[in-house]
């Protein structure tokens, strides 16, 4: 598993054609791949800043509503800049799942209220809190890139806090109502420097 956090689809692109002309790269086939885009859940400020406009009678979409909005945009990228450009963290473990939102005729997160969106993703997030010193996530959107709708990278240095943390999330609404999952992959880090003893099998992973 290969994990590439770039500032630009072009960037990757090159990762890929620099990766092709090494001689490992003749010992592998590509199963999977899967292509997003960072994003930050910004559920409560959105709503926040929605009301507040709403107060001052701005209509939405309008220039000074937008105006507002990009504004507001801009600020919160600056202040969570490293949430955007994140690294990856220095973990033994990391997971990693694809997943969406359920759109069926009866059950649809697209036609809830921002209001509810909102509530359900503050519980659902209060679970994640819990687990803040055991596990850094770094959350990536894909509509429109690929066939999910995010996806989801956990580091960890227990590989068991990832099944705690899933299941736990299982039981919450808007994950148990509105959540579909793709498959699952875990991997162990594999230092650069100890690539040729564990090509040989002379050294395990991390």
């Amino acid at each position: 598993m290969l994990i590439h956090v770039r500032d630009s689809v072009e960037a990757l692109n090159r990762v890929e054609l620099e990766f092709a002309q090494t001689e490992l790269y003749d010992y592998l086939d590509q199963t999977y791949s899967y292509l997003s885009v960072v994003e930050l859940g910004l559920y409560e400020s959105s709503a926040k800043t929605y009301s507040a406009l709403s107060a001052r009678d701005i209509q939405p979409h309008s220039p000074e509503w937008n105006a507002a909005i990009k504004e507001t945009i801009e600020r919160q990228s600056t202040a969570m800049a490293t949430r955007l450009h994140p690294t990856i963290p220095d973990a033994k473990y990391a997971c990693f799942y694809p997943m969406s939102r359920k759109r069926d005729e009866e059950v649809n997160w697209y036609l809830e209220s921002m209001s509810d969106r909102q509530r359900m993703m503050h519980e659902h997030g209060m679970i994640g809190r819990r687990y803040a010193d055991e596990v850094r996530q770094i959350i990536s959107a894909s509509i429109g890139l690929d066939d999910w709708e995010w996806g989801v990278d956990l580091f960890a240095n227990d590989p068991v806090v990832f099944k705690k943390l899933i299941y736990e999330m299982r039981f919450d609404e808007v994950s148990a109502k509105y959540a579909l999952f793709g498959n699952f992959y875990v991997g162990v880090r594999l230092p650069i420097e100890n690539l040729t003893n564990w090509l040989t099998g002379t050294l395990q992973a991390g």
